[in-house]
């Protein structure tokens, strides 16, 4: 078996990371611990051409026009946050975004989507597809080509990439070029064996999945829908290409293998694991250089699904 890496070790024992474990907190306090931690084990924010806000509807949105961006006919990215449905906010993901803004020349759009428990699933769904439907109808304004989108999330987020790929292979909302699925969430009934293997001390435990599934799912039933588990989703054929990306020591390594595992069967798929990293290590580049690797691996993937660039 893969050792932990060292940069994991560090980003574990990293000054500053929340004290109180998430399933003691109120959500409202886990907000804050996860807002006020990123700070500190983020690198500084790359400087990009624009920063913009803009709302569709309640829901707020972040934009960023990477520095080589053209100003029109960009590619674009719509970039979902991870937190398990519960915390985060596009600020909490603002050195992904900028990063990939820049690496691709192109316009990241991060919505501030409704979170669990006061909105619970399918809330966040409905957000992140209006945000889609958005970008497209406002393709002129932002400088982007409609017709050039890709989706991407982490963790929470990837599990509302990967459905937002299903709606738009369903015609449901606009189509996107690719898929980049981050140790995504794709199985809420939580039953893995990594769940077991790494349940406590890396980070992401299983006892706080078990509290994010609980306030965005809390009707047992829905746990199984495939817009919740995208894991049971009927088929896969003809979704968008994706790229995923996994971590070898995290509780939802298993499940995101599995479903890389039938987007290569059904569609086409890419995965790249770091087999000594944990969950969140792309959110963490200033204790873990291989996040660097990573967010290099997502702009050349991007490139090549770009229909513009495969000319």
């Amino acid at each position: 078996m893969t050792q932990l890496d060292e940069s994991a070790k560090r980003a574990l024992a990293w000054p500053g990371d929340p004290e109180t474990p998430v399933e003691s907190c109120t959500p409202a306090l886990a907000r804050q611990q996860y807002l006020d931690s990123f700070a500190d084990i983020q690198r500084p924010l790359e400087d990009v051409a624009e920063i913009l806000e803009r709302h569709v509807g309640a829901i707020r949105l972040k934009i960023w026009r990477g520095r080589t961006a053209p100003r029109q006919g960009a590619p674009a990215l719509l970039y979902l946050h991870g937190g398990g449905f519960v915390i985060g906010a596009p600020e909490t993901h603002e050195d992904i975004c900028r990063t990939l803004a820049n690496m691709a020349g192109a316009v990241v759009v991060s919505p501030d989507y409704r979170l669990a428990p006061e909105h619970p699933f399918p809330a966040a769904i409905d957000d992140c597809a209006a945000t889609l439907v958005w970008m497209t109808e406002q393709a002129d304004a932002l400088g982007i080509d409609p017709l050039r989108i890709l989706v991407a999330g982490d963790s929470a987020g990837g599990n509302l990439a990967a459905v937002v790929a299903l709606l738009a292979l369903d015609g449901q909302v606009p189509a996107v070029i690719g898929q980049v699925l981050i140790y995504p969430v794709t199985d809420q009934l939580q039953t893995s064996d990594s769940y077991l293997r790494y349940q406590e001390d890396f980070g992401l435990t299983a006892a706080a999945m078990k509290w994010f599934r609980d306030h965005y799912l809390p009707e047992p039933t829905s746990r199984s829908d495939w817009r919740a588990s995208p894991l049971n989703a009927a088929s896969l054929a003809g979704v968008a290409p994706a790229l995923v990306i996994l971590a070898g020591y995290d509780v939802l390594f298993d499940e995101g293998a599995a479903y890389a595992e039938r987007l290569s069967t059904e569609a086409k798929a890419t995965t790249r694991t770091w087999p000594g990293q944990i969950h969140g290590f792309v959110s963490k580049r200033r204790a873990i250089p291989e996040a660097q690797e990573a967010l290099e691996a997502i702009a050349t993937a991007w490139r090549a699904m770009d229909p513009a660039l495969a000319r």
